[in-house]
């Protein structure tokens, strides 16, 4: 029987401790699939109408009763009071009081709510267990309307690309979420609150030992990047394909990995971000690696020599 998540109210296929099975494990990568796409749908209606903004917050945060008098003229404006009410339907907003947290106070996270209680954070997350041992980590949001983190890329000598890790957007999170979903952890997306918190599940795990060597973690999905070829601030630099683009994720330290049911070790947390293909296409032994690792992920960092060419 589906069990509904507690916050939310909507059915959820993360408990405790317990992974979820193939059909919850697809079912929750489509949930983050249909909510990028919705998210998408909503910036391109609203720029139909003549609404840009520099940060997504204010997308990811609109309300279906801030166009409703304008709905009725028809057509964008039609357009865009659906493309609100899908997006709503797969991010909803959730009372930060839902939680059992008080926005009245100066800092709601100093002490445990009357329904969570904190296990762990960092920068760009707070991380706490409901009483069936699910976690939820709360996301918090910068006041430049950043949230999460990814990476700024430079140009190197050669063909080497330098990566330094800076705030992020709302979609890049999801984004990593969903990294995260597909390569590590169980995640679902639970909501958002009206301030701008998002608040997502996973599955429960117990920490690895403290300085665990965390070099040989799924090679096969996460395959190191030489270093001749990147520089980045942030430990363990790996390369991953999402839906056949080529990303750079990092940060997987042994904080960031734990271990789950069934023994295995699940990366909780990274910083994420595409590798930009406008110059993977100027480096051409770094973009020559990224084609051959696709296909191979213990490639070398050169490609073999053709016989007929020696």
């Amino acid at each position: 029987m589906q069990q509904e998540d507690p916050f939310s109210g909507r059915p959820t296929h993360l408990t405790s401790s317990r992974l979820p099975g193939a059909k919850g494990w697809a079912a929750v990568l489509d949930g983050h699939r249909q909510r990028l796409r919705a998210l998408d749908s909503l910036g391109e209606k609203a720029a139909q109408c003549g609404i840009r903004a520099d940060k997504d917050r204010a997308l990811v945060l609109v309300q279906e009763d801030e166009v409703s008098l304008l709905e009725a003229t028809g057509g964008a404006w039609a357009a865009l009071g659906d493309a609100i009410r899908e997006f709503r339907r797969q991010l909803p907003v959730i009372p930060f009081e839902t939680f059992g947290f008080s926005s009245e106070v100066e800092d709601p996270f100093e002490v445990d709510s009357a329904k969570l209680r904190r296990i762990g954070g960092g920068v760009e997350a707070l991380a706490f267990v409901d009483a069936a041992h699910s976690v939820y980590k709360f996301f918090l949001f910068r006041e430049g309307g950043e949230v999460g983190a990814t990476f700024a890329f430079e140009r190197g000598e050669g063909d080497l690309l330098n990566a330094t890790a800076i705030p992020g957007s709302y979609r890049l999170l999801f984004e990593k979420l969903r990294l995260t979903h597909q390569f590590g952890i169980p995640t679902e997306i639970v909501g958002i609150t009206p301030e701008g918190i998002v608040v997502a599940k996973q599955t429960f795990g117990r920490l690895l030992p403290e300085k665990t060597d965390m070099s040989g973690l799924a090679p096969d999905n996460l395959i190191p990047i030489p270093s001749r070829f990147l520089r980045a601030d942030r430990d363990h630099p790996r390369l991953v394909f999402l839906d056949s683009v080529p990303w750079l994720v990092a940060d997987t330290h042994d904080r960031n990995v734990v271990i789950d049911e069934t023994g295995a070790w699940r990366i909780i947390d990274l910083v994420a971000a595409p590798l930009p293909p406008e110059w993977l296409g100027q480096m051409a032994l770094f973009g020559d690696w990224v084609e051959r690792a696709r296909r191979d992920p213990r490639a070398d960092v050169l490609a073999p020599a053709n016989d007929d060419e020696l």
